[in-house]
């Protein structure tokens, strides 16, 4: 473990025995966090790619009249992988959507229990997204008499990414899952609350 991920949490000192980064570190809470942390920087780079990407089709439309028919569907569905991944991203570093008037107001102790809350409504909520995307990419990879079959785009270039975009979301979802249940578990080992 590094010297950052020994930090505790702001307002819980070292006797409290929590082990959370600062709020300004992107270091992740488990192993599963830091691997999604380290994923999401590297993966931070093809939105640069994105908009040189999107540059390249403005310029080959309007200065040259010659648009692609790669493009926009390429563009839309790099950017749509990568907000699903900041989702991924977002829980590991705890950057989530939290009610912080409340939060911030409690002790150390009373925070790991509303984390524990959140830990369990968040699983309950991705289990039945985890139902809800395996139908979803079964419907997408599967034709219905069984055969591997992708759903396309329908457009003129008719590449497969509707049924790739519904694989990556129920990879996030279960991935998503595990952190909650990783995240629940170093909660309810917490020691030292008071």
């Amino acid at each position: 473990m590094s010297v950052e991920e020994n930090k505790p949490a702001q307002g819980a000192g070292p006797e409290r025995g929590i082990v959370l980064p600062d709020k300004d570190d992107d270091v992740g809470f488990t192993w599963l966090d830091r691997a999604i942390v380290w994923l999401g920087k590297k993966l931070s780079l093809v939105f640069a790619l994105i908009v040189l990407v999107s540059f390249y089709e403005i310029i080959r439309r309007y200065v040259f009249d010659a648009p692609t028919l790669w493009v926009h569907e390429t563009v839309t569905f790099a950017g749509a992988t990568l907000f699903i991944i900041g989702g991924l991203y977002a829980l590991a570093t705890d950057r989530h959507v939290r009610i912080v008037l409340i939060y911030d107001a409690v002790s150390p102790r009373v925070q790991r229990w509303l984390r524990v809350v959140h830990h369990l409504l968040g699983l309950a909520f991705s289990g039945m997204l985890l139902f809800a995307s395996w139908s979803m990419t079964k419907a997408a990879v599967l034709a219905p008499w069984g055969d591997i079959r992708l759903e396309t785009s329908g457009s003129a270039w008719n590449p497969p990414f509707p049924a790739l975009l519904k694989v990556i979301i129920l990879v996030a979802v279960a991935t998503m899952t595990l952190q909650f249940v990783l995240h629940l578990i170093r909660d309810l080992r917490g020691k030292g609350d008071k």
